[in-house]
């Protein structure tokens, strides 16, 4: 019988930084919340509310925050490598609640896809759902290179501090000049590491206490951000747009790294009280609850949206035009529905998630690493192809390769294999 979050949170060390758990439940949820938002459905298929009300765009400066997680990703991940040093142990600690629960998910919707299209349902809406599902794993797929990293790069953070972030800074500074000044082509998917481990080596840079000016940081990014939207080629929005020619978010841009930098240094002012606050007994245990089902709720929530959809469009309930009053009105009902499908999808699978006891074993850091590259490899080029056409050979593009569905799945199956493969155990 599993220990229930009362007892954990009972148990919690009075030393534990409550105020990071609650930023990593309140980050997922208002990427959750906001990915509900923003899908404008109709019978005919999904679009953005961002594009249907261009003016709404400005929001995506407070509501894109993933930074925020990678952040805290970043402060959680040098703690655990420090008291994890080997390389093999600390990939298995730190993947294996987050592997598990993936490849379940790709499992399940991998069986519906190919039961789907070969009973010839996979169109509409459920075609939709199809392509759709899969894009979050980008998520996934960035946080593996994150955890692949953290050892060489907090060597890099324990010699030379914040000069570590001013090369990843100056790295994703130096590839949008030759993006955009030089037009090099492929060279802004260089960019998704570098735009996205400078985030996260602001974790490392809280772990050890060294961000003292977090208001210098927040008005320095805030004010980068404005001007590199005004003055250069970047579009207002913080997440991708359809049919845009520029994305500040696929792949990141100079101005996403600022919009990250004044959002972190925004976090960090409200520590204080965020503290104080994450410290009540009962918003803590909430805090351990939701971070106990946080990946699997991340995983299924747009299935439960785009089910809630489904089912309105199967009752005969009328959509309505996006951003009319009509929708305006409906949507707390369907948020209030896409909840209730999401706690029951977490109900089913946050089994997968449950912690598990990882033994030191001390294995082979070369198969680890080369484990870690085909996950993120597969779970990244999985997210582009999603599970439409798994009989034709659809494929998509993963920066200059041609992937299709079967063989992501096979390479994230074969990485999870490699890291989480049992090992001799250290006396």
């Amino acid at each position: 019988m599993g220990i229930s979050a009362r007892e954990l949170a009972a148990a919690t060390p009075a030393a534990r930084d409550r105020y990071v758990d609650l930023l990593r439940v309140v980050s997922l949820g208002v990427v959750v919340l906001g990915h509900w938002l923003m899908a404008a459905v109709t019978s005919d298929g999904v679009g953005n509310l961002l594009a249907v009300v261009p003016g709404l765009q400005v929001v995506t400066w407070a509501l894109q925050v993933m930074p925020v997680f990678f952040f805290v990703g970043g402060f959680a991940h040098a703690l655990a490598h420090r008291s994890r040093p080997g390389y093999a142990d600390f990939l298995r600690a730190r993947l294996r609640r987050l592997l598990r629960p993936t490849m379940v998910f790709v499992a399940v919707w991998g069986a519906a896809a190919l039961l789907l299209q070969a009973a010839g349902a996979d169109g509409g809406l459920t075609g939709v759902a199809l392509r759709l599902v899969t894009q979050p794993l980008w998520f996934i797929g960035i946080y593996l290179a994150m955890v692949a990293f953290t050892p060489p790069l907090l060597r890099a953070h324990e010699r030379y501090g914040w000069g570590a972030f001013a090369g990843l800074a100056g790295a994703a500074v130096l590839v949008d000049v030759l993006r955009f000044a030089a037009g090099v082509p492929y060279v802004e998917f260089l960019n998704f590491a570098f735009v996205w481990l400078a985030v996260h080596q602001l974790g490392f840079l809280r772990a050890d206490g060294m961000i003292r000016r977090p208001a210098l940081l927040a008005g320095a990014g805030l004010v980068g951000a404005g001007l590199l939207v005004a003055l250069g080629p970047y579009p207002l929005s913080m997440v991708g747009m359809p049919g845009e020619k520029v994305s500040n978010m696929a792949p990141p841009t100079l101005a996403l790294l600022c919009h990250g930098l004044w959002l972190i240094g925004a976090v960090e002012l409200l520590r204080g009280p965020g503290a104080r606050f994450a410290a009540r007994a009962r918003v803590w245990r909430a805090v351990v609850a939701a971070n106990g089902i946080a990946m699997t709720a991340f995983l299924w929530h747009l299935t439960a949206m785009l089910g809630v959809y489904g089912g309105m469009l199967a009752l005969g309930v009328r959509l309505p035009a996006p951003a009319t009053g009509a929708w305006w009105a409906q949507l707390p009902l369907r948020l209030a529905a896409a909840v209730l499908l999401t706690a029951l999808l977490v109900a089913v699978f946050r089994r997968f998630e449950a912690p598990s006891p990882v033994p030191r074993t001390g294995g082979s850091g070369p198969l680890a690493a080369l484990g870690i590259a085909l996950a993120l490899l597969g779970i990244l080029g999985l997210s582009m192809t999603g599970f439409g056409g798994l009989l034709e050979g659809h494929t998509a593009t993963l920066v200059a390769v041609r992937v299709t569905a079967p063989a992501a799945v096979a390479m994230a199956l074969a990485g999870w294999f490699l890291v989480d493969r049992p090992g001799r155990p250290r006396p």
